[in-house]
């Protein structure tokens, strides 16, 4: 039996390779999907603590507070790439089934790795590891990815859960796929499984098309990425996916929305500012809370989520106070200022050095003294999934269901409109009071004269910004 999806089309998930009927599996419904069928092993996974901890997880972080439909979960983003992961198996094993030979237990593995790919992300998105861990762990490395795999580990033995050790070693290593601790790919059966959960030879995974879609449909930004259309079309060459040619530009179409997913709502000016001032605020309370420490054990790591700053806004204690204010600035919408931001020359950036807030202080001249913590920078970078390169580079194509040639499209065959850069970085300059915008405006203009000989910026600090006095 199969599954309707919203075009009213029966679906194959469940035709073949499946030994249950989904009439009798629990199921939800998504606002994405449709219906998600829920398999009997996935549901002891989902109905523990440590994967319900997913709903106290914004996936965006506090983008919420710039625009406030971006309040789904970590959760419900799990849910999406578990049911899109079983899809492009079945997708698979319908079309090429006899020749890849691919069996009950490959589809339960990818499933599963797509439901717990994201079980060890931390609070606020990627602030936490990328930002918070770097400023009270100097020079100790750690990654969400990571932390999942130790998750999975632990989830296991807690709730004793009767999952064959092979299944697990191979979910755990689809979740480090795309990550440093990947295995090599010519250590691995079946490598063209490993690129379906979190693809690390070229980008495009189930996991970017669930939250690419999810997180447009979210903040009311439109969305012309089609990401059925590779589903159905793609195919196994030589042990790894490939696309039809044709479809090339539905393939720039997921690196270029995941492009403006990141400009205009991940790295929005004023989101920003509230990560640089959750940071801070994580950072004061670090050392009465010990946030940090839950990354040290699985059994506590899990009790840690965004709920932490609602403990910090309500505590009482004297030690939290700092932190207690930063959060109330937040509530109060008395935000760090934006001040200014230039994007780094194309011929500069391979030599770029992330600019700090001692480069800014060094560079004022004369009036108001400022100082380090006056100041805040973010250095935003922004590509399309490899960094400088294009990410058609890495992508093999095929002509049609007859050929057996595979090869990559150079982008000048496609059209002289696409991007001959393929990577941003920004630097923006924050003001933490209000008062000192305009100092650190002027600031920063020195910075970008003495580095560049022009102002980069693309327009000056409105004047009403210089201007504004808290009162």
């Amino acid at each position: 039996m199969g599954a309707y999806n919203n075009d009213g089309v029966l679906s194959p998930i469940y035709s073949l390779g499946s030994s249950h009927d989904v009439r009798i599996s629990k199921h939800v419904h998504d606002n994405v999907h449709g219906n998600i069928y829920l398999d009997p092993l996935s549901v002891k996974f989902i109905d523990t603590e440590e994967f319900q901890r997913l709903r106290e997880l914004k996936q965006l972080g506090v983008t919420h507070m710039v625009y406030p439909g971006g309040v789904h979960s970590r959760f419900e983003h799990s849910l999406g790439v578990y049911w899109l992961a079983g899809e492009a198996v079945q997708k698979l094993k319908n079309y090429q089934g006899s020749d890849l030979d691919i069996d009950r237990f490959d589809l339960q593995t990818v499933k599963i790795a797509g439901l717990l790919h994201d079980v060890g992300h931390g609070p606020f998105s990627h602030l936490f590891e990328r930002e918070f861990l770097p400023q009270v762990r100097n020079g100790f490395h750690w990654s969400h990815e990571d932390m999942s795999v130790k998750m999975v580990d632990h989830i296991v033995n807690q709730h004793h859960i009767d999952i064959d050790r092979e299944m697990i070693k191979r979910v755990e290593e689809m979740i480090l796929a795309s990550s440093e601790f990947a295995m090599p790919r010519s250590s691995r059966e079946k490598r063209f499984l490993y690129e379906i959960v979190a693809n690390g030879r070229n980008g495009i995974d189930v996991d970017k098309f669930d939250y690419i879609v999810r997180d447009c449909r979210a903040c009311g930004l439109g969305c012309n990425f089609e990401f059925q259309r590779l589903m159905e079309t793609m195919r196994v060459m030589d042990d790894e996916i490939c696309y039809r040619a044709k479809d090339y530009l539905t393939v720039h179409k997921l690196f270029a929305t995941r492009a403006d997913l990141y400009r205009t709502v991940y790295t929005h000016p004023k989101v920003k500012a509230i990560e640089l001032m959750v940071v801070d605020a994580l950072v004061k309370a670090n050392d009465y809370l010990d946030i940090a420490s839950h990354i040290e054990d699985p059994s506590q790591y899990w009790k840690l989520d965004d709920t932490i700053i609602r403990t910090i806004e309500t505590a009482p204690n004297e030690e939290l106070k700092e932190a207690r204010d930063l959060i109330l600035r937040i509530r109060r919408r008395n935000l760090y200022q934006f001040c200014n931001e230039y994007a780094v020359p194309k011929d500069k950036m391979e030599n770029f050095k992330n600019v700090t807030a001692q480069d800014i202080v060094c560079s004022q001249k004369s009036g108001v003294t400022l100082k380090e913590e006056d100041v805040a920078v973010c250095n935003v970078r922004i590509d399309l999934t490899r960094g400088r390169h294009s990410p058609l580079e890495s992508i093999n194509f095929f002509q049609d269901y007859d050929s057996e040639e595979k090869f990559t499209i150079r982008e000048d065959h496609i059209s002289h409109l696409l991007p001959t850069s393929y990577q941003d970085m920004l630097v923006r300059v924050y003001s933490k009071k209000p008062e000192l915008v305009g100092a650190i405006s002027e600031a920063f203009e020195n910075f970008q004269l003495k580095t560049y000989g022009v102002k980069a910026q693309v327009h000056a600090t409105p004047e009403k910004k210089k201007r504004r006095i808290l009162s």
